[in-house]
């Protein structure tokens, strides 16, 4: 388990986030530049170990019920990329909800695809419509975010990517 000031180390080591005391020795993370309401990514660090990150956007971590993971056992590392990924998720952008009629006819149909897509290197991705936005994924880890599938598909072609079995 990282201690309270290895913790605030990796934290502080992240120029976009600006750090707030709180009451009882805490500390807090925020993100400014969010694009979401959401700010804080990190809440409640507290000289005992524990602590909590905002996940409330990300696939494959367990959260509570207001999107948090609780760090208290996270190496280095996994925080690292937890914190990553976070800011990440915050940063994207969000687009306005459409008018009613011919967009929504057209997210419905496109709702849970999914394609796969690989490289000549071997390597896998995964796009996937989900609530109005098409995610890319290497595994679990979500890469970018499109408005439509032409920019997904035009950005994948650019980088080397064909869909999976072509």
């Amino acid at each position: 388990m990282l201690t309270f000031e290895q913790k605030l180390a990796i934290f502080d080591s992240y120029p976009e986030l600006e750090r707030r005391e709180v009451s009882l020795g805490r500390v807090n993370y925020h993100f400014e530049e969010s694009r979401h309401d959401k700010k804080s990514v990190a809440s409640h660090l507290h000289p005992n170990g524990n602590g909590f990150v905002y996940a409330g956007l990300l696939r494959g971590y367990e959260t509570d019920n207001k999107g948090l993971v609780n760090i208290r056992d996270y190496s280095e590392a996994d925080l690292r990329e937890l914190v990553s990924a976070s800011i990440s998720s915050l940063s994207m952008y969000i687009p306005d909800t459409p008018a009613p009629g011919k967009r929504k006819k057209k997210a419905a149909a496109a709702a849970g695809a999914e394609t796969i897509w690989t490289n000549a290197d071997g390597n896998t991705l995964s796009l996937r419509f989900e609530e109005d936005l098409w995610y890319l994924y290497a595994g679990l880890q979500l890469e970018m975010a499109f408005e439509t599938v032409e920019e997904a598909e035009e950005y994948l072609a650019e980088e080397g990517f064909r869909p999976a079995g072509n």
